[in-house]
C-alpha cells in the first residue's frame, strides 16, 4: 500500500500532465497581414469570383476549386489570430462571414454546384469591400488624374 505522500505526488503529476495536455497551442505567425492577403486570400477569393472564366470541367479541376474554397474558409481563422485581429468587433464579424462563405463554397464545390459558387460572388465581394473600407487605409481613394 502506497503512502499518502506518494499518492499525492502521483496525483499532482497526473494533474500537471493533464493541464499540459490541455494548454492552448502557441501559434507562430509566419506572414504579415499584407502577405496573407496577397499570397493566400486574394488568389483563393479570385478562384471563386472568376469561376466562369474557366469553369471546372473534370474531377481534378473541381478538386482544385474545392481546395481554394477551403483555403479561403480557413484564412478567416488565420486573420482572427491574436496579433492579426484589428479589433474584436467588425474584424471578427467579417472574418466569420468569410469563413461561412468559404465553407459554403467548399460544400458547393464538393457537390459540383457551379450555380452555388456563383451565388456567393456578391456576398463575398460585399464582405471584402466592407472590411477593406474599414481596415485598409486608402482603399478606393485613388488620386485625381492630373489636369492637363
Amino acid at each position: 500500500m502506497q503512502s499518502l505522500g506518494v499518492r499525492l505526488i502521483m496525483a499532482a503529476v497526473v494533474l500537471a500532465m493533464a493541464a499540459t495536455a490541455q494548454a492552448p497551442t502557441t501559434f507562430q505567425p509566419v506572414g504579415n497581414m499584407s502577405q496573407l492577403m496577397i499570397d493566400i486570400i486574394y488568389p483563393t477569393s479570385d478562384a471563386l469570383f472568376y469561376v466562369d472564366r474557366d469553369p471546372p470541367k473534370n474531377e481534378h479541376e473541381w478538386s482544385l476549386l474545392r481546395g481554394q474554397a477551403l483555403i479561403l474558409a480557413e484564412s478567416g481563422n488565420l486573420i482572427m489570430m491574436a496579433g492579426r485581429a484589428r479589433d474584436q468587433e467588425n474584424w471578427i464579424k467579417y472574418s466569420k462571414i468569410m469563413i461561412d462563405l468559404g465553407k459554403t463554397a467548399f460544400k458547393a464545390a464538393q457537390a459540383k454546384d457551379l450555380d452555388g459558387i456563383r451565388a456567393l460572388n456578391d456576398p463575398l465581394n460585399d464582405v471584402c469591400v466592407n472590411c477593406h473600407l474599414q481596415y485598409r487605409p486608402g482603399y478606393h481613394k485613388r488620386p485625381a488624374p492630373d489636369a492637363k
